[in-house]
């Protein structure tokens, strides 16, 4: 028996250490993901076009001799138009075996969650697709989505991704 409680404290102390998150703004939302997952953040530049690529591939930019894709989030998730200021940034992500850029109204800052402070997304049936959500984390005035990034990114039709590279 004293294995059992051995385990079961191991479990709840491990659901009690923190993960960082870096946090960044699409529209009026705020989102946060994994700050493991991000390489690094860069100001915007407008990338290279990639022929035929679905509209949410902004095209590829040169990232030290490595060719990267980047996706707009606004236009991924349909948030409006995309417009581009001086707070633009292009956050460079490493999932799974990809390097990936993804374009973001601004980065707010690196937050430390406790997996206990992020509640289970609402169900919305089936007119709401929350996959990539890991949940919401209310702090003070801010409703954070936090989102499971990697997931994302290495889901069926981020494939499209690979494939516009490759063009």
């Amino acid at each position: 028996m004293a294995n059992a409680n051995q385990t079961a404290g191991a479990a709840q102390e491990e659901e009690q250490v923190a993960s960082e998150y870096l946090t960044f703004t699409l529209g009026d939302e705020e989102y946060a993901i994994d700050i493991l997952k991000v390489q690094e953040i860069r100001g915007y530049e407008p990338p290279t076009m990639i022929a035929n690529a679905p509209p949410f591939i902004k095209g590829v930019i040169n990232l030290r001799g490595t060719i990267v894709p980047v996706v707009d989030m606004r236009i991924k998730f349909a948030l409006g138009k995309a417009e581009y200021t001086p707070f633009t940034v292009v956050i460079i992500l490493n999932v799974g075996k990809r390097v990936i850029g993804m374009v973001v109204d601004s980065v707010s800052d690196v937050i430390l969650l406790f997996p206990a402070q992020i509640r289970p997304a609402p169900d919305f049936s089936a007119s709401f697709d929350t996959k990539y959500i890991l949940g919401l984390v209310a702090l003070e005035q801010r409703m954070l989505i936090v989102t499971d990034i990697a997931q994302l990114m290495t889901s069926r039709d981020m494939e499209l991704v690979d494939e516009a590279a490759d063009a």
